[in-house]
Formats: C-alpha cells, sequence, structure tokens
C-alpha cells in the first residue's frame, strides 16, 4: 500500500517516521498519534546500556507527554512484521483494533497488525 492510499494522517506518520528514521542514520524510525491529533516520532536506541525500538520508543515519548490514548502507529524498517513487543507496547496505551503499520523505508506500507 502506498502512502496515496492511506488516509492523510496516517501517511504523515509514516512520513515523518522515514525522515526520523534517516535523520539519525538508525535501522528504524516510529510514528504515533495520539487521541488529539498531535504526533510522536522516535528512531532507534542502540547504546551498550540502553537499547529501545523506535516504536516503543515512541509510545513512551507521547505517555511522557500526557497522551492518554492512541489513534495509529507506524514504524519504518527493513522488516516485515513489527515485533509482538512493539504492538503490546502500542495496545498499553491505544487499546484494542488500532492499527500499527509496518513499512519499508520507501514508505511502501508491507503490513498492518491491529492491537489487541
Amino acid at each position: 500500500m502506498t502512502s496515496a492510499e492511506l488516509d492523510p494522517e496516517d501517511a504523515k506518520i509514516i512520513t515523518l517516521a522515514r525522515s526520523t528514521r534517516a535523520r539519525a542514520g538508525a535501522a528504524e524510525g516510529a510514528g504515533v498519534r495520539d487521541t488529539t491529533g498531535r504526533t510522536y516520532t522516535a528512531a532507534t536506541v542502540d547504546l551498550p546500556s540502553l537499547r529501545l525500538s523506535a516504536l516503543r520508543l515512541a509510545v513512551a515519548m507521547a505517555v511522557s507527554s500526557g497522551a492518554d490514548g492512541l489513534e495509529a502507529a507506524a514504524v519504518v524498517t527493513e522488516a516485515v512484521e513489527a515485533p509482538a513487543e512493539d504492538v503490546a507496547a502500542v495496545a498499553d496505551l491505544a487499546g484494542a483494533g488500532v492499527p500499527v503499520m509496518v513499512a519499508g523505508p520507501d514508505g511502501t506500507v508491507r503490513t498492518v497488525a491491529h492491537t489487541g
């Protein structure tokens, strides 16, 4: 699924995730949209003493900013699917039925999982 086929707000979080990934030179970039429409983006953290996936970090950033729920999440990665732990982190804040889009580096959505 290309960004032209997506809801514009979903395409936006994929675009933001792609730019975050590229800017950081990271393995992954991710974005989430909260229930008020605010977006949070993050890149993979891979330090000797701290390792976080981009998606879990984006969820943490939303939580630390006071978000009380999520409408959508996206991760840009070479992987085809989001790890179960990442989807679970989205579900912890979002509840059931929220889409977690996995896009390739070119922004094409490969898979969409739903929380819950």
